[in-house]
């Protein structure tokens, strides 16, 4: 079969529910939200949909409620040519909801209902699904879905990046090393890296014989590092743009750096196009509120790294 699409993201479409405050609070007191807004995301679905702005072609495995198909969150994707054949449609839950809320130090607390997304442990990979794309990017859902995902696209010969994020509380250390032997590329901020080291009681190095040949690590607004096999460590700014909502900067972030990467681009190149993806999101509240097209994002890159 040959390859005709770009990004395959694996994880969750959610509905967020983005909260800003001053301060939270402590146990037993409250705190008065700022901003409250009702915005469209999920990790899985952010990629995808950034990723097709961007000119990628994307498809999407997440699990969603009934009520999910056909409205206006469902037609956005169909009309940037989302690949949404492999949704896992729930009769009985609803699409997955997270509330984020951020303080005025742009730190983050998430609470997030899982809903529809417990179809993901028992419901069955689509190899055909995989076999149309270049690359899969398993991001935050099922632990037990996404290691059996990256098992079926390493066994494809896919190229496979993972990125666990808030939920990687929930992977067990069997379970995160068992995804991670099957992926090229391990994405995480400074916390998730710490955070798996510590877990798996190993360095840089020590995590990359697990299995990826790529560590990247993101640093907020100090940039990334990148670890590579071939090209060991690779330090990059990051394109600084003042941040009204940090919410899905990471979800860009990946998908601007696989969408160059599979196109040849270096690891440096490929970081740096990431980084200005990003920077665009930050810019407005929500994740799929200012995502950039190819040119915008290459435009920007180009004139802060010259």
């Amino acid at each position: 079969m040959s390859v005709k699409k770009d990004l395959l993201a694996v994880g969750h479409t959610a509905l967020d529910y983005i909260i800003t405050v001053d301060e939270f609070p402590e146990a037993n007191h409250s705190a008065p939200m700022k901003t409250m807004k009702n915005l469209n995301g999920g990790a899985a679905a952010n990629g995808a949909m950034i990723g097709a702005t961007l000119g990628m072609k994307t498809g999407l495995i997440s699990a969603v409620g009934c009520e999910f198909i056909d409205s206006p969150y469902h037609k956005n994707m169909q009309k940037l040519g989302v690949d949404t054949e492999a949704l896992i449609i729930s009769e009985e839950e609803s699409t997955p909801t997270a509330f984020v809320m951020t303080n005025n130090n742009q730190d983050q607390i998430s609470y997030f209902y899982m809903g529809a997304g417990k179809e993901f442990h028992d419901s069955d990979v689509p190899r055909e699904k995989i076999r149309q794309f270049k690359a899969v990017h398993l991001a935050t859902g099922d632990p037990h879905f996404n290691c059996k995902a990256g098992i079926v696209a390493k066994e494809e010969e896919r190229l496979v990046s993972f990125d666990p994020g808030q939920d990687l509380g929930l992977y067990s250390p069997k379970k995160l090393k068992e995804v991670i032997s099957n992926v090229n590329i391990l994405f995480g901020n400074h916390h998730e890296i710490k955070r798996i080291q510590e877990s798996l009681n190993v360095d840089i190095n020590g995590l990359m014989d697990f299995g990826p040949e790529i560590v990247l690590k993101t640093c907020g607004s100090e940039g990334s590092i990148i670890y590579s096999e071939d090209e060991g460590k690779i330090e990059v700014k990051s394109i600084y743009r003042p941040a009204v909502d940090p919410t899905g900067a990471g979800d860009s972030y990946k998908a601007g750096f696989v969408s160059r990467l599979i196109y040849g681009a270096s690891l440096e190149e490929a970081a740096k196009f990431a980084s200005s993806v990003s920077s665009f999101v930050v810019e407005k509240q929500g994740c799929q509120t200012n995502m950039p097209t190819f040119d915008e994002a290459y435009n920007r890159m180009v004139e802060f790294y010259k």
